[in-house]
């Protein structure tokens, strides 16, 4: 990590993304607006997303941001989970509502309404549908991207004739999350099952992914639950089997949003400021004329050249032929993380060459005229690659396996405090009750991530209670 990193990390994200142009704060308290690049940074995640799901045949729907309160009180779990997060809307055109509407904190009851209408014999199923959307919940403590009152998602859901194929569907889901978080934004993650204190509200299972960000704490970077038939039994969503008996069906939902933005920031950022994903980054090369340029027509010539055949690869690209100096072209488009910069003047002309740099390194490279398409397309794949390698070495940087005692943990807590250092991800051994869960967040901050399902290894001891290890567990401080 960069000093200022070090020094205040909440402070460096919030100066890195206001610096790169990403996003502006509303007059609604916790609510944000995003400008094109962060916008955009969420339509590439859209554009993958829909690509797998569309493969499985997900199909995208989209239901009403307004739900009715009744329909909350209908699944006991879920309308607990949500109930201190929702805002209502309690009078329209002057008139106070006969029902209180709820903003969408999700849509399990809206969806579980239509689905009871739509199902009706096995043939139906599986029913399994998609949406883009806004969601709301009031939260106390905000952070762009991260935790907004208001924010983006995407959530599924499904119906299935059994639970065989709806958890088929449960853990499929969550491959396709760790597919393209890892594969997109570069984010490595643990994929494992939450605990039961950390379910989503209503389900029966809930499995996710976790990344670690540059300060050592974690982002859950998305869920997926299978709900059994709770939603189904609530809502009445029965259908008739090859048996002619009517059934519940089992359903599903999985969702990520837009604190995927606020976790690629946060994992791969330097002192500069934004360092982007190639796959993810709205500009991914910038072109710069540099020297007395416009003395030269040909050298804007040959950037339209390149544009052009950049443009003809599918790179997203940008000539920046601005009155600004070299100096603060360079710097502008650093802090707004663009992968890799080619610089033309009238030496680099004569010599047939340009010069390149990628934003997450140190020296510029000299690159024949003659060969810079097919070097573009290498360097940024190879950026790609490389920032996921560093954030995997950081996150092992960063883990540790040794403790073995609450006292152990809160040792290790205070020793890293002291050293200006981050406490990071501790893999642990919990006996499965709520009461050592509790006290490990009373005592430490740290809370259960996930039990992984590929731990580096097994811990057989619980940190808390000394009794035999039902789980191993990852812990951690989160966002």
């Amino acid at each position: 990590m960069s000093e200022l990193q070090k020094q205040d990390f909440s402070k460096w994200y919030i100066q890195t993304i206001q610096q790169a142009d990403l996003m502006d704060y509303s007059p609604v308290r916790g609510c944000m607006i995003f400008k094109p690049d962060g916008y955009e940074l969420w339509e590439h995640i859209q554009a993958e997303m829909n690509r797998r799901f569309q493969e499985e045949g997900i199909r995208n729907a989209y239901f009403p941001m307004l739900i009715p309160e009744s329909f909350f009180a209908k699944e006991k779990d879920h309308i607990e989970g949500f109930s201190p997060e929702l805002p209502f809307v309690t009078e329209a055109a002057g008139e106070i509502l006969e029902e209180k509407l709820a903003l969408r904190p999700t849509s399990e009851t809206m969806i579980g309404y239509a689905f009871s209408q739509w199902i009706n014999s096995y043939r139906d199923l599986p029913l399994e549908i998609n949406q883009w959307a806004n969601v709301f919940r009031w939260e106390k403590k905000t952070l762009p991207f991260l935790r907004t009152s208001e924010f983006l998602w995407q959530e599924g859901h499904t119906a299935h004739v059994d639970e065989e194929d709806a958890r088929r569907r449960t853990m499929r889901s969550l491959v396709i999350y760790k597919e393209v978080v890892e594969s997109l934004l570069a984010i490595p993650v643990y994929d494992g099952e939450k605990t039961p204190s950390e379910r989503f509200a209503g389900a029966v299972s809930t499995y996710s992914i976790e990344a670690m960000m540059k300060d050592g704490k974690a982002v859950q970077a998305g869920t997926s639950h299978y709900m059994g038939t709770k939603f189904a039994e609530a809502f009445d969503i029965k259908y008739l089997d090859k048996n002619n008996q009517h059934v519940y069906a089992h359903t599903t939902s999985f969702g990520v949003s837009t604190r995927l933005i606020g976790a690629t920031i946060m994992t791969h950022g330097d002192e500069q400021g934004l360092v982007l994903p190639p796959r993810i980054a709205p500009t991914q090369v910038v072109l710069i004329p540099v020297g007395p340029w416009k003395k030269n027509p040909a050298i804007i010539e040959k950037l339209d050249d390149i544009f052009a055949q950049l443009k003809a690869k599918g790179i997203r690209v940008k000539l920046d032929d601005s009155d600004n100096s070299p100096g603060f072209k360079f710097n502008e488009w650093e802090l707004k993380g663009v992968p890799m910069r080619v610089e033309c003047g009238p030496r680099d002309l004569e010599n047939n060459q340009v010069m390149t740099k990628m934003r997450d390194a140190q020296d510029k490279v000299a690159v024949s005229l003659d060969d810079l398409v097919p070097f573009i397309l290498q360097e940024l794949d190879t950026m790609q690659t490389r920032l996921l390698e560093s954030a995997k070495a950081n996150r092992a940087t960063h883990e540790y396996t040794h403790i073995n005692t609450l006292d152990e943990l809160k040792t290790h807590i205070d020793t890293k405090k002291a050293n200006g250092e981050v406490p990071g991800w501790v893999l642990i051994g919990w006996d499965g009750t709520e009461e050592t869960e509790a006290k490990i967040k009373e005592e430490t901050g740290f809370t259960t991530r996930n039990i992984p399902f590929a731990p580096p290894m097994q811990k057989d001891v619980c940190l808390v209670s000394g009794k035999p290890a039902k789980h191993t567990v990852w812990i951690a401080r989160a966002y």
